[in-house]
C-alpha cells in the first residue's frame, strides 16, 4: 500500500478515498462472503451511482416505492468499500443490495460464482469528468483543483479516486464472462428510463406491476430524486463528510454535456453491447 497524498490510498494499484475507506476491510475484502441473491451496482465515480441506488431501492422495497418508510437510499444500498454508517453487512437480511466503485480484480471472489447479480453503469467520460470536477471541489474528503484543465490532467493520469476511467470500464467488460452482469448506459437510461427500469427488473427477476413500474419511473427521475431527502446525499455530505461550499451532491445529471476545456481523444474500447 502507498499513501500517494492525504486524499488517496493506493491499494493493489487502485486509488481509494483515504479519509473514508476502512483499510482493514480492504485487506479482507477478497474473502467477503457473497450470498447467491446479493445484488451489486458497479460504477466508476460520478457515473449514475445514486440513480441506480434509488432505482434498486424502488424495485425491491415496497415501503420505499409507496413512501411509507423513511430509510435513506444509502442505507438500503450501502457502499461496500465506504461503509460510512458502519453497518454490519453480515447481519443484513437477504437480499442484500450493495454499490461499489471497485475494479473487477478487487471484488470479493464469491462474485465469480455467477449467482449474485451485478449491474454495471457506464457514462460518457466527458460528463463523468465534468461532474467529478465539481464534486471533488465540493467535499472535504477529496482534493480540490483550481480549474478544469488541472483536474483533466489528474483524471487522464488516473490520479483520482477510482483511478483510470479507461481501465475501469474496459476491464469490467473484458472480464464480463466471469460474472453475472448487466451493462447499462447512463445516456440510454436518460433517454428511456421506463425501458431501462424494465430491463433492470427483468435481469433481477423482479417483475413489476404496471402501477409499480410507473411509481419507480416517476420517483427515479432526476428532478424527483433531487427533492427527495432519502435519495439525495446533501445532508450526509454536510453533516457527516463535510463540504467546502453550498453546492449539491446531485447537480444537473446531464448527458453529453459540453466541456470547456481542450478536447481529449478517448481511445477506442469495446463498448458494452446489449
Amino acid at each position: 500500500m502507498d499513501n500517494t497524498d492525504q486524499y488517496l490510498l493506493n491499494f493493489k494499484g487502485y486509488n481509494f478515498d483515504l479519509p473514508v475507506v476502512d483499510v482493514d476491510f480492504l485487506e479482507n475484502l477478497e474473502d467477503f462472503e457473497i450470498r447467491d441473491d446479493d445484488v451489486f451496482i458497479v460504477t466508476y465515480p460520478k457515473s449514475g451511482t445514486i440513480w441506480a441506488q434509488q432505482i434498486l431501492s424502488l424495485i425491491y422495497f415496497e415501503g420505499h416505492r409507496s413512501r411509507t418508510e423513511i430509510v435513506k437510499t444509502i442505507d438500503r444500498v450501502p457502499f461496500l468499500e465506504y461503509n460510512i454508517h458502519k453497518m454490519d453487512f453480515l447481519e443484513r437480511p437477504s437480499p442484500r443490495l450493495f454499490c461499489t466503485h471497485l475494479p473487477y480484480y478487487l471484488v470479493p471472489k464469491g462474485l465469480k460464482s455467477k449467482k449474485a447479480k451485478i449491474i454495471y453503469i457506464y457514462r460518457n467520460p466527458k460528463d463523468v469528468l465534468t461532474s467529478y470536477f465539481h464534486f471533488s471541489n465540493l467535499i472535504l474528503a477529496m482534493q480540490a483543483t483550481n480549474n478544469m484543465e488541472e483536474f483533466l490532467e489528474k483524471f487522464l493520469d488516473g490520479k483520482v479516486v477510482g483511478s483510470l476511467w479507461f481501465d475501469h470500464i474496459r476491464n469490467w467488460y473484458k472480464y464480463r464472462h466471469d460474472f453475472n452482469i448487466l451493462f447499462m448506459m447512463y445516456e440510454e437510461m436518460k433517454m428511456d428510463l421506463r425501458s431501462s427500469v424494465l430491463k433492470i427488473s427483468h435481469f433481477l427477476e423482479k417483475e413489476l406491476s404496471e402501477e409499480d413500474l410507473e411509481a419507480v419511473v416517476k420517483q427515479a427521475t432526476f428532478t424527483n430524486m433531487k427533492s427527495d431527502p432519502k435519495a439525495n446525499y446533501n445532508d450526509i455530505l454536510r453533516n457527516e463528510v463535510g463540504t467546502r461550499n453550498d453546492g449539491h451532491f446531485m447537480r444537473k445529471g446531464d448527458a453529453q454535456g459540453f466541456m470547456r476545456v481542450k478536447v481529449f481523444r478517448v481511445p477506442l474500447i469495446p463498448w458494452p453491447v446489449h
